[in-house]
């Protein structure tokens, strides 16, 4: 197969190496995007386990033996919460990976809840007592009640989802909110993308990033779930900034006046990512 670098490799890998990632989770992305509910539920249960035991050099694995990169990676996640931070309040996370900064957070909260398709644990963590992590398959949340969560988090996960999954994904973090409870939510731009493996060799996300978003379409999907409010805010690089919505609605409509080959260089700058608190 013909396959043609689109932008610089990462100094850390080879054009091989990068290649590998991205058929693999190309072809993983695929049985997901073609597989029904019930189907894609066995999937979600395997496809990190089937991903990191055929690309053993995958960066999150990297990372998670290295210690300075998990501060770095809290730090950046740190600054998204430290507003919502409070003892007597109970949080969760969405797709924690290998849970570190969930057990980190631990020490401001509560309680924390970390909740996954799989266990990305490293042996050696000694979790606090008061941290649990849920593994489920992607839809049933039964251990978790409803109206009972204060702060609910995540990093790089909603793009993740088959596009039929983010709303059913949404009603169940309404669900277990707290009436005033907040949403915090970080997702990478779709004007500035790919920003999946694909990057590489495609102008379009074509790997675990199963649909990348964009403000006009989280506004519109998380008002119509009945969610109260909607926060917005420009980050990127540790910065956060909020912004009124009808900054990137105005954004994303002038951007897509212009043409395709000139949306992606703009918009890393001008909106560079997604960062949203919903509010019930």
């Amino acid at each position: 197969m013909n396959i043609k670098l689109r932008k610089a490799l990462p100094a850390n890998r080879s054009f091989n190496q990068v290649k590998n990632h991205y058929l693999v989770e190309k072809a993983i992305a695929k049985r997901l995007k073609d597989a029904g509910r019930e189907e894609r539920k066995h999937i979600y249960a395997a496809m990190y386990d089937e991903l990191f035991s055929k690309v053993p050099d995958h960066p999150r694995l990297e990372r998670r033996e290295d210690k300075q990169k998990t501060i770095k990676a809290n730090k950046k996640k740190f600054a998204l919460i430290s507003n919502y931070l409070d003892k007597s309040a109970i949080f969760m996370e969405f797709a924690p990976g290998d849970c570190k900064f969930a057990m980190e957070v631990a020490r401001y909260f509560k309680f924390v809840y970390a909740v996954d398709i799989s266990d990305q644990r490293s042996k050696n963590d000694n979790p606090p007592d008061n941290f649990k992590l849920i593994i489920y398959d992607g839809y049933s949340l039964n251990e978790i009640e409803e109206n009972s969560i204060d702060i609910l988090f995540s990093d790089q996960l909603i793009e993740h989802f088959h596009p039929e999954d983010t709303e059913y994904h949404f009603k169940l973090a309404h669900r277990i909110l707290k009436e005033g409870g907040k949403y915090v939510f970080l997702t990478p731009h779709a004007l500035s993308g790919p920003h999946d493996v694909s990057q590489y060799f495609s102008d379009k996300p074509e790997c675990f990033h199963l649909k990348e978003w964009t403000y006009i379409e989280l506004k519109q999907l998380l008002t119509a779930l009945g969610y109260l409010k909607f926060n917005s805010y420009w980050c990127a690089k540790g910065i956060r900034v909020r912004m009124p919505y009808f900054y990137f609605n105005i954004l994303e409509k002038a951007l897509g006046l212009f043409p395709k080959r000139y949306i992606r260089f703009i918009a890393k700058y001008l909106i560079p990512s997604i960062h949203c608190v919903a509010i019930k």
